[in-house]
């Protein structure tokens, strides 16, 4: 059975994390709650892992405190479910029989952390709270690259051409060449594909491509001359 540890005043507000526990043990669920509360912190518990994968998800920073041994199921096996279902939620697990295969198993498929119990407070509060920075700097870093796939979107195919040739290091009268253009032509189509991609400068304009994993063309490989890109 689910229960909610959310109180009816936060329910009306906003959360800006949320932290989930799944143990079928009812006395760890509740202390380990009372303890992430006391430091403001928003909590779920759940005493099945099932409960938790039905569980509808505010999209905010998140983590999951998971017991390693569940009734009927693995904690490990569950990592393995959320692994598949392509939910990128920092697991840290929480064992009163955990040993060092588990622990490297564990770890190796991407859990961020494995406490003993019994473990001290303070060992579960840092591990939260590295799960939950760890979370929302993967989210800010998924926000910008969506940004910039949104900005790419926006761009002509010429303009999509150029960015290519330019994040291969090639100057403008390398890709005229390579596009057959005149060098002017290919200065206006870096223009605005530089504006468009919101690229202050042709290092950051490069970098936004290889943010985005922008491959030059297969026919470019030339030696790129050096000086002036202009």
């Amino acid at each position: 059975m689910r229960v909610s540890n959310v109180s009816a005043e936060e329910k009306d507000t906003a959360v800006a994390t949320m932290v989930y526990v799944v143990d079928d043990d009812e006395s760890m669920r509740e202390a380990v709650s009372r303890l992430l509360r006391s430091v403001g912190l928003v909590v779920e518990t759940f005493s099945t892992a099932q409960e938790f994968l039905a569980y509808e998800m505010p999209d905010v920073p998140s983590c999951l405190i998971l017991d390693v041994r569940l009734k009927g199921q693995s904690g490990l096996a569950v990592q393995e479910q959320i692994a598949e279902s392509q939910m990128r939620l920092p697991i840290v697990f929480m064992t009163a029989h955990g040993d060092i295969a588990m622990t490297v198993k564990a770890m190796k498929a991407g859990a961020m952390d494995f406490l003993a119990k019994p473990f001290r407070d303070q060992d579960m509060l840092d591990a939260v709270t590295h799960a939950l920075t760890k979370d929302e700097q993967r989210r800010d870093a998924s926000r910008a690259v969506n940004d910039l796939r949104r900005c790419f979107e926006s761009l002509t195919t010429r303009e999509r051409e150029v960015m290519a040739f330019v994040a291969s290091g090639l100057m403008n009268k390398q890709i005229a060449s390579k596009m057959e253009l005149s060098e002017i032509t290919v200065k206006i189509h870096r223009g605005q594909a530089m504006r468009k991609m919101g690229a202050r400068s042709l290092a950051e304009f490069v970098l936004k491509a290889e943010a985005l994993g922008i491959k030059p063309p297969q026919d470019s490989a030339i030696t790129p001359v050096r000086g002036s890109r202009n």
